[in-house]
């Protein structure tokens, strides 16, 4: 059965679908990156709130930046905007559900800029959300300061009217907004990033000072930011997970999703122009993000990034693989216990212990296949915010730094592109060039690496400590290779 809105009526009855008529929803929302995250978390918790009666008026419009999102407009517009989400877990009991709380999108590239910012503008429209990856925020990891000298900003700032940036696309409608008298709306960030909310805040400020000063005091003034902590392991989706939703649930879906069955979204509750009631739906709304964002992305994101490498270079290729392996489970163990939690203050609600214990459960679920190449994508920029503030801390604590070190030298090996089976693959990262070109040669590579403040920060590169562990682990992994390195330093 093609997945499109006459069709609804005749799914199998398994298959949970909208409760509501799509044609009764309004936009009010708009979210820049149509990804699977946010297709298996932000909307999914809008349609769950639809489902309930409430929210029509928050239905989302997609906003597309770059020129791969062509596929997936289109398909997604093939079906009425609607897809698939299946949830995967070695438990019989996952779901699979049609969202229907997307309803349009436009690209910059085909709708044309001036269509986007209009769409932008509109009154209708009161949050606009975000998740265009930890390197979108355009915020150079060294100085922590907005980076003006990107190609594309600098594109915007010498046209303001036609952008084609995230931040300038922004700017342009909140400009369009206050010269007709339109309240602003918020500005959400949904990406895994440490003080997320700020972190937006000071690159749109950044860039409306570029193009118009009295626009950024503006913007100061009557936009809110709030803060959010995401969590949902998303991996691809694969044409084989297409297949089996054809096969299996008799839906013909050009672009599921597929997700873990876990989700959590905490949220500061900080909107100048109002929100969805999502708190009906399972959000937990604070005050104050950070205990919860600092465990998430310690615990979660960094012991992510503590595996994957190490997994890769194993041979591995999904996470599930690397976790059935019993050194790698005790390392993540020592790593998470030893390393991140004595750093963690009190998180309300949470039961640390217990989430460990989660986090471990759900890195080795096997139905849910996901790719240590999506985890291993972007390296330089994950390195700033998942594991260099852990790596800081255990430097001021002169604390042992054998197991965050062996992440770092992991990375050196992973950029030469070839694991220890001779296998070659490619290196998924923007700066990919740029970051292999400084482990090419081994003489000098730990000061070529390490000093890479924008990627490392200025503590870690000048730490005689750091460097001397960084230099032990590399030589490990050389000669005794991965599982000779975690049998040595795990039965120390």
């Amino acid at each position: 059965m093609k997945l499109k809105r006459q069709n609804l009526p005749q799914l199998p009855a398994h298959i949970a679908r909208p409760a509501y008529a799509p044609d009764q929803v309004k936009t009010g929302i708009a979210h820049i990156g149509v990804g699977g995250f946010h297709r298996a978390h932000q909307a999914a918790y809008t349609d769950a709130l639809m489902n309930t009666g409430e929210g029509l008026e928050w239905g989302i419009c997609g906003i597309g930046t770059r020129a791969d999102e062509l596929s997936m407009r289109d398909a997604l517009a093939s079906q009425d905007y609607l897809y698939t989400l299946v949830e995967l877990d070695d438990r019989p009991d996952t779901e699979v559900r049609v969202i229907g709380s997307i309803r349009e999108m436009l690209l910059v590239g085909e709708d044309g800029s001036e269509s986007v910012v209009a769409r932008l503008a509109d009154p209708a429209i009161r949050i606009v959300s975000l998740t265009i990856t930890e390197g979108g925020y355009c915020m150079d990891d060294g100085t922590g300061e907005f980076n003006a000298a990107l190609p594309h900003i600098q594109h915007d700032v010498e046209n303001p009217r036609a952008p084609i940036s995230v931040f300038g696309l922004l700017c342009a409608a909140l400009a369009k907004r206050r010269g007709q008298g339109v309240p602003a709306f918020t500005v959400m960030s949904c990406d895994n990033l440490p003080h997320n909310g700020d972190v937006t805040r000071k690159a749109t400020l950044a860039f409306a000072n570029l193009v118009d000063s009295e626009l950024a005091n503006w913007i100061a003034q009557n936009v809110s930011f709030p803060n959010a902590m995401v969590d949902r392991i998303t991996p691809m989706t694969s044409a084989a997970h297409r297949k089996d939703l054809r096969q299996k649930h008799e839906i013909d879906d050009a672009w599921p999703v597929v997700c873990e069955p876990f989700v959590q979204w905490v949220l500061e509750d900080k909107f100048n122009a109002g929100r969805p009631a999502w708190e009906q739906v399972g959000v937990q709304f604070t005050d104050d993000v950070s205990p919860y964002e600092e465990m998430k992305i310690k615990l979660l994101n960094g012991s992510h990034l503590a595996l994957t490498y190490l997994g890769f270079l194993r041979g591995y290729r999904f996470v599930h693989e690397t976790m059935a392996d019993p050194l790698f489970v005790k390392y993540i163990r020592q790593y998470m216990d030893e390393d991140v939690t004595p750093q963690l203050a009190p998180v309300t609600g949470i039961d640390l212990t217990q989430y460990k214990r989660t986090l471990i459960e759900r890195f080795s679920n096997c139905a849910i296949a996901d790719q240590l190449e999506r985890v291993c994508s972007d390296g330089s920029s994950k390195f700033p915010k998942f594991t260099v503030p852990t790596i800081n801390r255990l430097i001021a604590d002169n604390a042992e730094l054998d197991r965050a070190a062996l992440v770092v030298a992991a990375w050196a090996l992973y950029l030469r592109g070839v694991d220890e089976n001779g296998d070659r693959y490619r290196i998924p990262d923007p700066r990919a060039e740029f970051c292999q070109s400084l482990v090419e040669e081994d003489d000098g590579l730990a000061d070529r690496l390490l000093g890479r403040e924008e990627i490392f920060g200025n503590h870690i590169g000048r730490s005689p400590a750091f460097r001397e562990a960084f230099d032990r682990n590399l030589l490990r992994l050389t000669t005794l290779g991965v599982s000779g390195t975690l049998d040595l330093l795990l039965t120390r």
